[in-house]
Parts: C-alpha cells; structure tokens; sequence
C-alpha cells in the first residue's frame, strides 16, 4: 500500500475565488445593531432591522416552553392507579409527599402545585402517553424535530412556529410578532419570520451620553434609527429601568427559590411583559431535564426543575392577568422525548420516547388529562422499553396554530406541519 501524504490530496494551491468587497461603514453599523453586537448595547436586547407591527390587543397569544434533555413524564405526571405502575417504576414511583390527583389513574408530582391549581381551575390540560414520530433515542436529533416540526432529523431546516408566522401573514394580513427569551433565536422560530430576542445580562448599563451619541449617528439612517428606536422601547419594558437585570419586579417569586428557578421566573416574567406590549408569540427554554443518575433526590436536578417549571408558569400567568390577556393565551410545553419506564442501576431513567406535555392558558379547556393510555405493564411498552406514544405531539401543535392563532388549514398541512394532515383532532381551547 502506497502512504498518501496530505498534500498529494489536496491541491497545492487553492482555487481562485473573486476578491470579497469590503463592507461600508454603514453596513458593519447595520449589521452589528441588528445582530445585537454593539457591547454598550447587549444588555438590551438581540435584535432584527425589521419588525412587524404589534399585536392588537384582543389578538390570540402563544408561548411555546422547550424542556431540553428529556423530562421523565412518568416522574411530572405518574399514573399511581395503573395496575403496573408500582412495579415497573420501583423506587421512582415512591414520593416524599403525597402526588397531587388528577383525572382516572393520574396525578401530578407534589412539586407542582401551582399547576395543580390551574388544572383546578380548568386552565391546564396534560397530554400523556405523547410524542414525535422520532424513536431513535438523540437528544440533538429529537430536539431538531421538536423543532423543525418535521418526521424525521434535519428533513426540515426551519421551525415550523416560524412558518406558522409566515403563513398566518399570507393574504395580505400583518406578520404575527415573535419574541425569543434566549440570546440567540432557536430553530423553532428560525426562518423567514422576523424574531426578536431578549435575554438578561450582567454587563453595566449604556451610559445616557453613548445612547444620545448613537441616536445623533444614526438620525439620517431610517433603517438604524429605527433599530435603535426598538432596542429602547424593549429595554424601556416596565419595571426594567429601576431592575436592569430582569430579576425580581412584577410577578417575580419570592427570593426563596433556587437561582434555576429564579432565572425561570424571570424569563417568563419578561415573556408576559413582551406579550403584553404587542408581542404574540414567545418562546422561551428550560434545560437540565436529561435525568440518569439519582432522578428522586430532594434537592437534585429533576425535582429542582419541576420547581422551577411550575414557578415559572405561575410568574407567566400572574404577569398576563393584569391586561387581561391570560384568557386568550395558550401555552405549551413541551421536551424532545420521555424516558424508559424502569429505573436504570444509577436511579435514573435512560432515554426514551413516549411521555407527557402540559397545554395551559387561559384559553384551554382545562382539568383534564387526554391520553389514549397504553398501559405499563412490560409487554405494552415500545421496544419493552418505553411508554408506548398514542398521541402524536405534532396534533397539540396543530390545535393551537390552526385554532387559536388561525393558521389556514392548508398552510398546516404543506408548508407548517407537512406530513400531519391525518392526524386525530386533539380537541384543547375553549369554545
């Protein structure tokens, strides 16, 4: 066999390529504004040049909470009255405190309490037994179908919220207005849509004399006036300017809460505070739900996190009821895939499929659990693994896009969700 060196595969010279033009200065001001780069101004916000109008004021709302890592639906929702439950979870079906009931066989773990009480009120509805068509157990692979909204990883290279958004603009109406409360816009809102993105910052506020500055710069630019216009009216949302950093004000928990919490709380604070100054859509993100090791401890991830999920949609509903906008919202949650039913030999659970997502608002008819139960005796597991998936995901996502934020049919079917046209009706809002 002949040794190959590296520059016998490789041409000895690169092919020639045009000379790249230099950007004008005018060009590196736009591009660094929109893309939230200036340093002075990064505590503001991320932001796009162009933005829709904002949302009336009667208009549907809708947040999307992304769970990453896999949150054990069997730990958020057990089914303690399913014959096999006891067995086949051992000691993860043991609670500290008592569940929380549900409807039939189900409950809510005792750590969320304030969604509890929205199931009581008739604001929540659990999906149980759910998930994608994905079954091949990769996070990154299960993540890109959340959300893409496709069948299968990367067969969809945009979001399907951010086609919806595109789609709910057809025929003339306005663009709906989209808010990520990340620092960099996540694949679901990826797109043709035009997305803001705010997120909390450590970093000294823009002194008055900069801004002043820049607003002078920038006056014979439209394009960057009103960027600069925008990054002001975001950064101006009440309760900001006496709390830069997003923490605490308005619908903030109290200081008890651990620091995950405390940041989820502020996320979704923010998300209501955007939503209700014209934003219609936010999407904002929990991570750390990925559960191998020591899943039931007191203080560990899982437990911490149901905390802090059930703060946060506490803090969203409180921050919209004010404007009244709770009751035309519908919010949903959701993680990439559930896990094995059986504790593993590190008392956690390994990466699964089938398991639960929360649909709340406002507007959701609420205090119940849909699930087509499969049961959790071994012999009715996927792979004898998994909870079996009963109710595909993508039905809840095409309840609250075609229903609530009136995306056309048509549009659902080819261009937002291909590929889900036949699925069941998942009946969710309100009449």
């Amino acid at each position: 066999m002949t040794n190959t060196r590296r520059d016998d595969r490789w041409p000895t010279r690169p092919p020639t390529r045009p000379p790249t033009p230099r950007p004008t200065r005018r060009q590196i001001l736009r591009a660094a504004l929109g893309a939230g780069a200036l340093p002075a101004l990064a505590p503001w916000a991320t932001l796009s040049v162009a933005q829709p109008a904002a949302a009336r004021a009667d208009a549907p709302r809708f947040v999307f909470v992304i769970l990453r890592g896999g949150m054990d639906g069997l730990t958020a929702v057990p089914a303690p009255g399913d014959p096999a439950f006891a067995e086949a979870r051992g000691l993860l079906g043991q609670f500290a405190t008592p569940v929380l009931p549900l409807e039939g066989p189900f409950a809510l773990h005792p750590l969320l309490p304030q969604l509890h009480a929205m199931y009581g009120r008739g604001e929540l509805a659990v999906l149980h037994a759910t998930g994608l068509p994905y079954r091949e157990r990769s996070h990154f692979d299960a993540q890109q179908v959340l959300e893409s909204g496709g069948t299968k990883p990367y067969e969809l290279s945009t979001g399907w919220l951010a086609r919806a958004l595109t789609a709910a603009g057809a025929g003339g109406a306005a663009p709906m207005k989209a808010v990520a409360l990340e620092t960099a816009i996540p694949l679901v809102l990826r797109g043709p849509a035009e997305v803001d993105t705010w997120a909390p910052s450590a970093m000294p506020e823009p002194a008055a004399d900069l801004v002043a500055r820049l607003e002078v710069m920038y006056r014979g630019d439209a394009a960057l006036a009103q960027a600069l216009a925008r990054a002001r009216g975001l950064r101006e949302v009440p309760g900001m300017a006496a709390n830069p950093s997003g923490m605490g004000g308005p619908g903030a928990m109290r200081s008890s809460l651990g620091g995950g919490a405390r940041a989820a709380v502020t996320l979704a604070t923010k998300a209501a505070e955007f939503l209700q100054r014209g934003s219609q859509v936010a999407v904002l993100e929990m991570g750390g739900w990925d559960s191998h090791t020591n899943q039931a401890a007191p203080q560990g991830a899982i437990s911490n996190n149901l905390r802090a999920l059930d703060a946060a949609m506490s803090a969203l509903r409180e921050g919209l009821q004010p404007a009244q906008l709770w009751s035309r919202t519908v919010v949903l949650v959701a993680t990439e895939f559930g896990r094995e039913v059986a504790i593993n030999g590190n008392l956690g659970t390994d990466h699964g499929s089938g398991g639960a997502a929360f649909v709340l608002g406002g507007a959701v008819k609420g205090g119940r659990v849909l699930a087509d139960w499969p049961g959790l005796a071994k012999k009715d597991r996927f792979d004898g693994r998994d909870l079996r998936i009963t109710t595909d995901l993508r039905a809840a996502m095409r309840a609250a896009l075609g229903e609530h934020l009136r995306v056309p049919r048509a549009a659902l079917d080819e261009l937002v969700l291909p590929g889900s046209a036949a699925l069941p009706r998942v009946d969710l809002l309100r009449s």
